[in-house]
């Protein structure tokens, strides 16, 4: 089933396993910013953010709005465990909430209605005056359309060994973010029952 992308999500997982047992982080450096700016671009166009690039913003407050927004989506998973990866680190829920209200106030957006000839009527976002953050505020305004939206009530971490991603159930029996993880979590209990020890992961 094809799944419809959420720019909230895909900042969620720019923390993502690293594949040797670790966590990395995409945005650690300003070339990762980049290279994730360009993979996200139609839905940060779709936010009034078309063409923003690292120079657009401090990533610094890219790195606080994500921090924010994690700690949101800790929330909303709960009572299930939240994602391991910052599971020990997670910003208090009010702060969380005050750092993502500043940040969409940032930049303020109003809707456009575009009706390009031999097309379909479309509405997109756009900034209103001028000054900066705009990505920022992007990034803060596509966190608050998720956690108040109705995908939400999908949202499950994933709990298979190593993975440290967010996800969005598609169907009733699923408990994992995707088939890899699903044979990971079967292997590893497989491994528990025969070994008596959970498998290193």
């Amino acid at each position: 089933m094809a799944t419809s992308r959420h720019l909230a999500l895909e900042l969620a997982g720019t923390i993502r396993h690293d594949g040797n047992g670790g966590v990395a982080d995409d945005l650690a450096e300003v070339g990762g910013l980049a290279e994730w700016l360009t993979a996200v671009r139609e839905l940060l166009a779709a936010e009034g953010c078309a063409g923003a690039g690292p120079a657009d913003a401090d990533r610094e407050q890219v790195l606080a709005v994500r921090a924010a927004l994690r700690a949101l989506l800790a929330r909303a998973v709960s009572p299930a465990p939240p994602s391991r990866a910052d599971a020990d680190r997670l910003l208090p829920v009010d702060e969380a909430v005050a750092r993502l209200n500043a940040a969409a106030a940032g930049c303020p957006v109003a809707p456009r209605l575009d009706w390009p000839q031999g097309g379909a009527p479309a509405v997109r976002l756009h900034p209103v005056g001028a000054g900066g953050g705009g990505l920022v505020a992007a990034l803060a305004r596509a966190a608050m359309a998720f956690l108040s939206g109705p995908d939400v009530a999908r949202l499950r971490a994933c709990t298979a060994p190593r993975c440290v991603r967010y996800f969005l159930k598609e169907h009733g029996r699923q408990e994992f973010c995707k088939a890899s993880c699903s044979n990971r979590a079967r292997a590893a209990r497989h491994y528990q029952r025969h070994h008596g020890a959970p498998a290193e992961g």
